[in-house]
């Protein structure tokens, strides 16, 4: 019946402080349409009746909330019935269930409600405090609540409806090491299709406000509360439970292999391997024409004991399907016996008597494709046999892939043909996504052609290939590319010949180009940045042509007409008249050979500069001097020219008769006195005729010694061939001399 706020506030204040430690292990909200816009609800809430005290609520304080969180009505539902969970639950008479575990069920119901259609429909809320502190998978767990909440679909989703509901509570333990082989099936009264997954439990009140309008005060669980709690129920949307790592909603106990459920049964199993209590929570998706219209969530206290376990059967849940017709089966029984562990397996093929083994992990090929209830017996025919039975499904092996090939992979104009590929059965459909910048966006053709996409980057395609229960998917990204548009630059695009010119691609591609130069003179490159010499004056034109190598087959053109001009050079030249001369007569002719010149500089080597070209230039002294012309064309194009005159000291020779070689210091070497020769040569010989001295330098003279040992007081003979630099005629001397010691 209806319960107002007023009521349930004062009916919360004569209740006693320590009602509020009750330690909530599960529960759901439920309604059933009754037709006429009138509909019940149920709630069931489970609690621990042996940590937990005091005894369950009654009465229960339930909200109802429509889309915009505003209170259409407050519900107390009395205590139609309790009573403890069986916990033998697990069905296996050959466990010794533990004396410290007890769940306590309590189910609520209401009488029939007028809720008129309304669109996003109703919320019906009830929260409460406190779970179990003990709890391993929850951070801080005495500290977290619980909302159990259903949602009754808007007009604009369907006209009536009545919410699934859980069919058996699961075990209130479980042992560890054991599988839990849970079937977890919820029943809809309007048979509307119903997928099962591991989910996320939702927190609720705390132990400052355990219970809607309860008046907070200080204690030790509650130091600093609140000034007021909740008059109602806390509206949508609702919090999950803060796990501790690294559990989750879809992680919530430790167990090996993990905990799961079948989507489409509701089937649970799992091998825990941590004893505690975990908080787990199971949803189902409920759907009408393959549309979402709810999710029913139920969440429940796993007690995962020790057992003492004399016998268990227990296959491993096909984890994957569409692997093929052989099955490996996976036997996770075990016996505590005594006596050898028997096996008895039956593949479930109702019309074979031979699809059985004693193995204890066989492998069986089944012969076609289907479902099959798998049954293993362990130690048949003992008291304590304990039987398995798992449905597998059996389908041909499934691995999408797929290939794409192009005519072109340009930004504009592009057309790529994708061909499905991989393994999959024959009645497979197949589900392509080429994004929203392709055309067509997606296609359930096995081969799709032409497809084109617009701009350049990255895109990815996803193949999604379906045969019966099993999907598998397979994604590449595929690369379009900008076309490519040529440009370029020059250093040095205008001078003098020759003109050495660097061109600098610039050009934009997102792939490898290949290049071709053409420098306007006949010549090209293939280079990317090549450097070119033109040799001959003009004018020419510069185009460049890019062709991508990658993906994108296409050409661009960058011109640039009348873009090098080569100046002509002058050409720099003299005569002289003559080249070397003495300093008797150091005066030099010159006769101008340049061409093309408009100015001349000449550089005498000797600080003298002319302006204009010399007819003659006089030396003041002897020596080399580099004489440089520089000429400079009308266009100011430069060229030099340089030759080397020599001013020598006049041609001298003279040689002594006699010298002393006594270390006086006076006289102790004997040489000629020569000047302004070349090509020299100075040799010494003794009376016999033998060598004994010659020399190149005409510095270097004889020091009256030979092979280390002074020669004798004599009479010697030299002989001296040179040219003379003045008329450049050969000379040779001979003649004696003495040695006096």
């Amino acid at each position: 019946m209806k319960f107002s706020v007023a009521k349930l506030i004062f009916f919360l204040a004569i209740i006693p402080k320590f009602h509020f430690a009750t330690h909530i292990v599960g529960g759901e909200v439920y309604y059933n349409y009754l037709g006429n816009n009138q509909y019940k609800i149920f709630l069931d809430v489970f609690r621990d009746c042996y940590n937990g005290i005091p005894p369950l609520d009654n009465p229960a304080f339930v909200t109802i909330y429509n889309s915009s969180n505003s209170v259409v009505m407050t519900l107390n539902l009395d205590l139609d019935s309790t009573r403890i969970i069986d916990q033998q639950s697990i069905n296996n008479p050959c466990i010794n269930p533990p004396n410290n575990v007890c769940v306590q069920k309590g189910a609520y119901s209401s009488d029939p409600l007028t809720l008129p259609p309304i669109p996003g429909g109703y919320y019906i809320v009830y929260q409460r405090c406190c779970r179990n502190n003990t709890i391993l998978n929850l951070v801080d767990p005495g500290e977290a609540g619980s909302s159990y909440w259903e949602h009754i679909p808007g007009s604009e989703v369907v006209s009536q409806n009545s919410s699934p509901r859980y069919n058996l509570f699961p075990p209130v333990y479980i042992c560890n090491g054991i599988p839990i082989e849970f079937n977890h099936l919820a029943t809809d009264p309007d048979g509307d299709q119903l997928v099962y997954s591991i989910c996320s439990a939702f927190n609720g009140l705390d132990k400052c406000c355990p219970l809607v309008g309860y008046s907070p005060s200080a204690s030790s669980s509650c130091p600093s509360p609140p000034p007021t709690c909740p008059q109602v129920n806390t509206p949508p949307p609702y919090q999950n439970v803060n796990y501790q790592a690294p559990y989750s909603g879809t992680y919530p106990l430790s167990s090996n292999p993990a905990i799961n459920i079948n989507p489409s049964n509701g089937f649970l199993n799992g091998v825990p391997n941590i004893n505690g209590q975990w908080v787990v929570a199971i949803c189902v998706q409920e759907f009408r024409n393959g549309v979402l219209i709810g999710t029913h969530t139920r969440d429940f206290q796993f007690n995962v004991s020790p057992c003492n376990v004399a016998n268990s059967a227990a296959v491993a849940s096909q984890t994957t399907y569409c692997t093929g017709f052989n099955v490996d089966f996976d036997n996770l029984s075990f016996s505590n016996l005594p006596g050898p562990t028997t096996y008895f397996w039956d593949f479930g093929i109702d019309s074979l008597q031979s699809d059985t083994s004693r193995l204890f992990e066989p492998t069986y090929t089944y012969p076609d494709t289907g479902r099959y209830q798998v049954t293993l017996v362990v130690n048949g025919g003992n008291p304590c046999a304990d039987t398995a039975k798992v449905d597998f499904y059996v389908y041909p092996i499934l691995d999408a892939n797929f290939n794409y090939s192009y005519s072109n992979a340009c930004a504009t104009n592009n057309s790529f043909d994708f061909t499905s590929g991989g393994i999959f059965a024959p009645y497979s459909t197949f589900s392509w996504n080429f994004g929203s910048s392709a055309v067509p966006q997606v296609s359930s053709l096995q081969n799709q052609n032409d497809v084109q996409f617009f701009g350049s980057g990255s895109f990815p395609v996803t193949l999604t290939i379906t045969q019966a229960l099993c999907a598998d998917s397979v994604r590449q990204i595929i690369q379009v590319y900008r076309p490519p548009v040529a440009d370029f630059a020059l250093i040095n695009f205008n001078g003098c010949q020759p003109l050495s010119v660097q061109f600098r691609d610039s050009s934009v591609s997102a792939s490898t180009l290949s290049y071709l130069w053409t420098f306007g003179d006949g010549s090209f490159s293939t280079l990317q940045n090549p450097t070119h010499v033109y040799s001959d004056t003009g004018t020419y034109d510069i185009s460049l042509m890019i062709i991508s190598q990658t993906g994108c087959i296409d050409t661009s053109f960058s011109v640039l007409p009348q873009a090098i001009t080569v100046f002509s050079t002058p050409v720099a030249g003299f005569q002289s008249d003559p080249i070397i001369t003495t300093f008797m007569n150091p005066i030099f002719n010159f006769n101008d050979v340049s061409q093309n010149a408009a100015s001349v500089t000449m550089n005498m080597g000797d600080g003298t500069v002319y302006t204009n070209f010399p007819a003659t230039h006089v030396y003041d002294k002897s020596g080399e001097y580099n004489v440089i012309q520089i000429v400079q064309g009308d266009n100011g194009c430069p060229d030099t020219f340089s030759l080397k005159l020599v001013v020598v000291d006049d041609y001298v020779f003279y040689i002594p008769n006699a010298f002393t070689p006594n270390k006086d210091s006076k006289n102790e070497i004997f040489k000629p006195e020569v000047s302004g020769v070349y090509d020299y040569e100075f040799f010494v010989f003794d009376r016999w005729g033998e060598l004994i001295f010659q020399t190149t330098n005409t510095d270097e003279g004889w020091d009256g010694t030979y092979k280390g040992e002074k020669c004798q007081q004599d009479v010697y003979v030299y002989k001296i061939r040179y040219f003379d630099i003045v008329e450049n005629l050969p000379h040779q001397k001979a003649g004696t001399f003495s040695l006096i010691r």
